[in-house]
């Protein structure tokens, strides 16, 4: 498996510099929008164009005239408010993920120092 702990210090990182409304509020977009968008939405709307009928037997019409009534379906349009509410938040987690991985290679350099500080000890004894 993977290293967990990178993402424990971002989620870690990210609860110090989020208010309560911020996490109210992506706990009620990622359970609820995409709960419903995955469970719900391919029943309700998954095959909009079954009960569709074109007025002529040109190939293709069928598709193109409901294009013309309906120009995005409801899971495309549920799909693209959720890309774009979530764009900010993960500019932000984004930005965190960065600060992380900073903050590791900061201390990285700082014990491979510490290091070369005690083989140098070392060799002056």
């Amino acid at each position: 498996m993977g290293d967990w702990s990178l993402l424990g210090n971002l989620l870690e990182s990210a609860q110090e510099h989020s208010t309560v409304v911020g996490k109210v509020w992506l706990t009620s977009l990622f359970i609820f929008r995409i709960l419903v968008l995955g469970t719900a939405t391919e029943k309700v709307w998954g095959d909009e164009q079954s009960f569709f009928t074109c007025d002529t037997k040109q190939p293709g019409c069928q598709n193109v005239c409901y294009d013309r009534i309906f120009p995005i379906s409801h899971i495309r349009f549920w799909v693209l408010q959720i890309v774009f509410v979530s764009t900010p938040t993960l500019v932000y987690l984004g930005h965190i993920y960065h600060l992380v991985r900073m903050e590791e290679k900061q201390r990285q350099r700082e014990r491979e120092r510490e290091r070369q500080r005690q083989r140098q000890r070392e060799r002056q004894r």
